[in-house]
């Protein structure tokens, strides 16, 4: 039998299973190019505009580390700029289904049972690969013939496609290392998140940072240096060719060291009697909770602390900057002084983060169901009402833990920085805790999708993006109130500098009860598990 046999048979069963999710991420990440194109355009219609649109965003240490670095001011050079994020949802999108496909089918015993038949070793993660690769070209190539739609030069734009090609490429291959590592798929999908945002890591230091070496180590890295639209260097795409053959090898040597279901990794086994403080609901879920808690909350403390130690220098450097740039610090931030508009821009992403923390906690749910631990515990007299709610606690309070932890380190960091602790630290302090209900609306939001929609349940990580492109792409490009009015963070006061006004706390307190309600009826009434 052939190291291939059957492949073309898991190519099409993954098409099947996959006939709604992958035309979401292949072809929906190609229309954001165009909005910003028509943004670009109707808000910065000449070259004047744009160059002082550049020179603004050159200089915003923020701006340089979500989106890279920006190579110039032409049409092209700035979709490309803020488009920086698609790269990496891209390569996050790849990365899932990858393992979605290997590990998860041997976790869930799927491909043991197909193993059974005609089917080669390798075969479903060639056929995996295969789907992700071929995806991935779609995608940068229709992202290509839209910007050439637009009027923009052909080489910039298929240099763009190459982008997104890259990231779908890399971390394809880096999620197929990941699948022959863990035994479960839960640790290889954290495995490649931990290297996606070492990668992001990277890229944001090399470009924000006063050496550009270590963007260079990075994927994303290699897709800003491909610099499209701006005397295009084709030869970087080497790096992420070879880079991706060399992990693929690696994948498949490590796929046949190991046993059918097994990881290279030894697995940690528990003792074989429970402990005494697990005789609750409660107590299992922050049995499973508590070490990726722990592991947020202390990152969040660590970027606290930096942050509130370089506040005051980089205030220092956008007072310095230009006029225009001070505007649109100005839009984006609110009232008060310049160090305040960037600590609200820093809390805006923190409320993103943690939001994007309690819908994984919520998402433990699903996963307890789908992988058939939570029917050996409602068999016991736990309810659903018990089990499901201690995990919604979690997620509740997890978030908000983080917040307070930042909060207190980025205030205590730059209060001592300024000489003016008892002032700054209660400010920021509150300026993170106000985040907390938008925070809450994406707990209740990704629970009643678990209730009443559990197969879509993720996709409360699409709409938290999406209300975050919806605030900060608005501002930053004038557009219209009610596409920053679908923000759910752009109803909440900027802090620190602005009022509070209550209203929008209480309606967006109660908007995440509602929805959890929701979520707690349909749970009560559907089918336990769901497939």
């Amino acid at each position: 039998m052939s190291a291939l046999t059957g492949m073309g048979m898991m190519i099409r069963l993954a098409l099947r299973r996959d006939r709604v999710v992958l035309p979401l991420w292949t072809l929906l990440p190609a229309l954001f190019p165009v909005a910003f194109v028509t943004a670009f355009t109707t808000g910065y219609p000449t070259a004047q505009a744009r160059q002082e649109y550049a020179e603004t965003s050159v200089h915003n240490v923020a701006f340089t580390v979500v989106y890279g670095a920006l190579h110039g001011s032409s049409l092209g050079e700035l979709v490309t700029w803020r488009a920086g994020f698609i790269p990496i949802v891209v390569g996050l999108s790849a990365l899932l289904t990858v393992i979605r496909h290997t590990r998860t089918e041997e976790e869930q015993g799927r491909r043991e049972l197909l193993g059974a038949t005609a089917l080669a070793r390798h075969a479903g993660l060639a056929a995996a690969l295969i789907i992700v690769a071929c995806g991935s070209a779609v995608l940068g190539l229709l992202s290509a013939l839209l910007l050439i739609g637009q009027g923009l030069p052909a080489a910039g734009a298929l240099a763009y496609g190459c982008r997104l090609l890259i990231a779908g490429c890399v971390f394809a291959a880096v999620g197929a290392v990941a699948a022959q590592l863990t035994t479960s798929a839960g640790a290889a999908r954290a495995l490649g998140i931990v290297a996606l945002a070492g990668a992001f890591l990277l890229r944001g230091i090399g470009d924000g940072g006063g050496s550009e070496w270590p963007a260079w180590l990075s994927p994303f890295g290699w897709a800003g240096r491909l610099q499209p639209f701006g005397g295009e260097r084709w030869w970087v795409l080497a790096l992420p060719a070879v880079a991706s053959a060399a992990l693929v090898v690696l994948a498949v040597v490590l796929s046949q060291r190991r046993d059918l279901g097994g990881g290279l990794l030894p697995e940690r086994r528990g003792p074989a009697g429970a402990a005494s403080g697990l005789r609750s609901p409660l107590a299992l879920a922050w049995r499973l909770h508590r070490g990726s808690l722990a592991g947020r909350i202390g990152g969040l403390a660590l970027v606290g602390l930096a942050l509130g130690g370089i506040t005051e220098s980089l205030g220092e450097l956008m007072n310095n900057s230009t006029p225009a740039a001070r505007e649109a610090l100005a839009r984006l931030g609110g009232p008060g002084t310049v160090v305040d508009q960037f600590l609200v821009g820093m809390m805006t992403l923190l409320g993103v983060v943690c939001a994007g923390f309690a819908i994984q906690t919520v998402l433990r749910l699903r996963a307890e169901e789908s992988g058939g631990r939570a029917e050996p515990v409602l068999a016991t007299p736990v309810d659903r009402s018990r089990w499901a709610g201690s995990h919604l606690v979690l997620a509740l309070a997890g978030p908000a833990a983080g917040l307070v932890v930042f909060g207190a380190a980025l205030g205590l960091a730059h209060g001592l920085g300024t000489g003016d602790l008892s002032g700054q630290l209660p400010r920021v302090l509150g300026a993170a805790l106000i985040q907390l209900p938008a925070v809450w609306v994406f707990t209740g939001l990704a629970f009643a999708l678990f209730g009443l929609l559990p197969r879509w349940a993720a996709t409360a990580f699409a709409i938290l993006v999406a209300s975050l492109l919806c605030g900060w792409a608005a501002e930053e490009l004038r557009l219209s109130p009610w596409v920053t009015d679908l923000s759910v963070f752009a109803h909440l006061p900027r802090l620190p500098g602005a009022d509070v006004t209550p209203l929008p706390l209480i309606v967006l307190t109660a908007l995440a009860l509602a929805l959890a309600a929701a979520g707690w009826a349909g749970l009560r009434r559907r089918d336990i598990p769901i497939s």
